[in-house]
């Protein structure tokens, strides 16, 4: 792609290409009473193109970046957790099918139900029928989450916390406060609870007659952060560039919120359309996904029934993101985030277009094209546009 320049974190200009692995293993075990516990054990082999740098949505999902030590390419333990739920009379019932962390069931439509345990906060909240799994629907960051919410992880993207939730046939209440690293992009998390945890509060609304389904979420992260303003200001007065993560304090905090909508469309739901809008304070240093402060998203999924293809399925959506201007101006001096620095800045907004076509092979294997086309890398105009062809391959049993 076209790049006059290059820093420590910049997407590669001559091209890159890597193939990555992911294994897991998910079990479950209801207890009776309501009780349930799960074991996830994962492992994440092989690399990310451009070492996973230089792009606030990177695009694959299902690849580790290198937080503060060498994570290796071992087996680990993602999960493990219990579920604990209290049913209350409902005429309606919900019929739960079997999949990873969920044993199938026929619930209350009507409960409250506890999670606690090492989990990942995206496992229940922002969640998306149409864009939510890097595996089988769209790969890239920016349309799997909204990019604008920093939840709480680990470089993995797991934490140790505990969400509750009251679900009803019409709406649903859920709150989670989560763990936070000690680091930006760090793989410890910190025992000071009072000053390092990532709250969130969420509210589902469901239409009964045409089944849209609307998500608010809001959120704040206390954490040992870096302040952009600050960081500015020192680089400044020894004339070097500025460096956030030597301008860290405990009980930093970051606030933002984030809306998500799914509507079904046909074909008992298969085809429908999704959108998210994400926003955040942007003062403090992006500290545990990626590095965005403004986020809109949308798009759509079409089923192969139309075209006889029952279980295939076609995606297409586009992601528009940015950082406010303390952020701007910390990349423009030559700072460096966990992800991103040029070395300088010509701001404008990185923009995401991706498309994929999922082929089921057989009962227990899907088949996916991807392609995405990213313009303004990394927020800089004075790079790119990108292009990103991949190939994935599913199996589960």
């Amino acid at each position: 792609m076209h790049s006059p320049y290059e820093g420590t974190n910049s997407l590669m200009a001559r091209g890159d290409s890597k193939i990555s692995h992911a294994y897991g293993v998910y079990g479950g075990l209801d207890a009776g009473r309501g009780l349930q516990a799960y074991l996830d054990v994962e492992m994440i082999r092989g690399k990310g193109i451009s070492r996973v740098v230089g792009l606030a949505g990177p695009t694959n999902g299902d690849v580790l970046r290198q937080g503060t030590i060498d994570l290796g390419s071992g087996p680990y333990v993602a999960r493990a957790y219990v579920r604990y739920s209290h049913s209350f009379n409902s005429n309606k019932r919900d019929t739960l099918s079997r999949a990873p962390d969920q044993i199938p069931e026929i619930a209350s439509a009507n409960h409250i139900e506890v999670t606690a345990g090492k989990f990942a906060a995206s496992d229940l909240f922002d969640v998306n029928r149409y864009a939510n799994s890097t595996r089988l629907q769209f790969m890239n960051w920016s349309l799997f989450q909204n990019t604008a919410w920093d939840f709480a992880a680990d470089t993995r993207g797991y934490s140790n916390g505990v969400a509750i939730a009251w679900l009803h046939p019409g709406w649903a209440v859920r709150a989670g406060s989560f763990q936070m690293p000690r680091q930006a992009n760090a793989n410890v998390f910190d025992s000071d609870l009072r000053r390092a945890r990532g709250d969130q509060l969420e509210l589902t609304l469901t239409a009964p007659r045409t089944a849209t389904v609307a998500r608010v979420l809001t959120y704040v992260n206390h954490a040992r952060m870096g302040s952009y303003a600050e960081a500015l200001a020192v680089g400044r007065s020894l004339g070097r560039p500025p460096d956030i993560a030597a301008d860290d304090r405990p009980g930093r905090t970051k606030h933002g919120f984030g809306l998500n909508l799914e509507q079904p469309l046909t074909d008992e739901g298969e085809t429908g359309v999704f959108a998210r809008l994400g926003w955040d304070d942007g003062k403090n240093e992006s500290f545990a996904f990626t590095e965005v402060d403004r986020h809109i998203s949308g798009g759509g999924q079409l089923s192969g029934a139309h075209w006889g293809r029952v279980d295939d399925r076609i995606g297409l959506a586009a992601v528009r993101e940015g950082i406010v201007p303390l952020h701007r101006a910390y990349l423009a001096a030559g700072g460096l985030g966990f992800l991103l620095g040029d070395g300088r800045l010509t701001y404008g907004p990185e923009q995401i277009l991706e498309g994929y076509y999922r082929f089921q092979a057989g009962r227990y294997v899907q088949l996916s094209s991807d392609v995405q086309r990213i313009r303004n890398p990394g927020y800089n105009r004075d790079r790119g546009p990108a292009l990103i062809g991949s190939l994935r391959a599913n199996l589960r049993y």
